[in-house]
């Protein structure tokens, strides 16, 4: 017997910023570490799959999710000072993200302010190791605590084992096995803007005029809600694609064709804009006629789903992108979110 309450054929569209109509097959929300792991256990008893589902903002589902749908509903935040220069700040995997960033800044601890209104819950960011404005998660986590599904036992780990690159970590490489319920960041009480990043150029503080960390998340905020729209209005999963990185001199010869083509130097090599390649081949505001998906008219890198079409139906318009950029270009582009089912 477990505390959490099951439900049985439960629809999912709510619970997904695409809209996507999917059913699970059994479902329940947990608002413990306890109730995860009764959960897991529920499911391991009976070979049956998981599937851990937070904000639905990275996830494309399939119409019948088979097996276990956890909604992972754990809050909570706490603040522990580290040392005289930065504060450990722990907070529940069901936590909203972009509530989190501005919770820390209104408590006078920074680093997370380029990544606001990032949507999704606490629990994904490490998974997918979000990042935005030349700041990325893994810059400052310490540690989270999850549940080894194939162990049965809970673990912490830090940086070195989550393994976290360019949109990816342990976690995402391993769908389904460690069911994140904690994660913990290290942010300093020094506000130390970051602001390589070219939108970003108009912030550089001047003599008289100081910047704040609250100052560069609201401009973050504007910048996004320029180009991002909100689910709530138009269905979509934010930014489809991952930027995709090159060799050097895989971009010169692009540079040769392309000499307006968006990029910058990364340690792998050259990564270049997913969305201008995606708007200079014509595809931004593309719908498809029948199913309405497409891409956004003020961000091509948006896919949107006015209609709630099916995976289906969003994976055929996303193939016909990526095989006319893989022409164009010569350049592979990979989905960002994740297909579940």
């Amino acid at each position: 017997m477990i505390s959490v309450t099951l439900q049985e054929q439960v629809d999912l569209q709510a619970f997904n910023t695409l809209g996507v109509s999917a059913v699970a097959e059994f479902y329940c929300q947990v608002n413990s570490a306890q109730g995860l792991a009764e959960a897991s256990d529920w499911a391991s008893d009976r070979n049956i799959p998981i599937t851990l589902l937070g904000g639905g903002s990275n996830v494309v589902l399939q119409p019948t999710i088979a097996g276990l749908v956890i909604h992972n509903q754990i809050m909570g935040l706490q603040c522990d000072p580290h040392d005289e220069h930065s504060t450990l700040v722990s907070v529940g995997a069901g936590e909203s993200w972009h509530d989190t960033v501005r919770t820390t800044l209104e408590r006078g601890l920074y680093g997370l302010e380029n990544l606001s209104l990032i949507p999704g819950t606490v629990g994904a960011a490490p998974v997918q190791n979000i990042g935005a404005y030349g700041v990325e998660v893994k810059d400052h986590f310490w540690r989270l605590t999850a549940f080894d599904r194939f162990a049965r036992e809970w673990v912490t780990c830090d940086s070195a084992f989550c393994q976290f690159a360019y949109r990816d970590s342990v976690f995402k490489r391993s769908p389904g096995r460690y069911l994140i319920s904690e994660v913990s960041f290290l942010l300093s009480h020094r506000f130390e803007p970051v602001l390589s990043y070219g939108p970003l150029a108009a912030l550089q503080p001047t003599a008289g005029n100081a910047l704040t960390g609250i100052q560069v998340s609201d401009h973050i905020c504007a910048l996004r809600s320029q180009k991002l729209p909100n689910p709530a209005e138009l269905p979509n999963a934010g930014s489809f694609f991952k930027n995709p990185v090159v060799d050097v001199a895989q971009f010169q010869r692009l540079k040769q064709t392309f000499p307006d083509l968006v990029a910058y130097e990364v340690p792998e090599g050259v990564k270049l804009a997913a969305g201008w390649l995606i708007d200079q081949a014509g595809f931004k505001g593309y719908r498809d006629p029948d199913t309405g998906v497409g891409m956004h008219s003020e961000q091509a890198l948006v896919l949107v789903n006015p209609k709630h079409a099916d995976a289906t139906a969003i994976f055929k318009t996303v193939a016909m992108i990526q095989q006319a950029i893989q022409r164009r270009y010569g350049v592979a582009l990979e989905v960002e979110p994740v297909l579940i089912g």
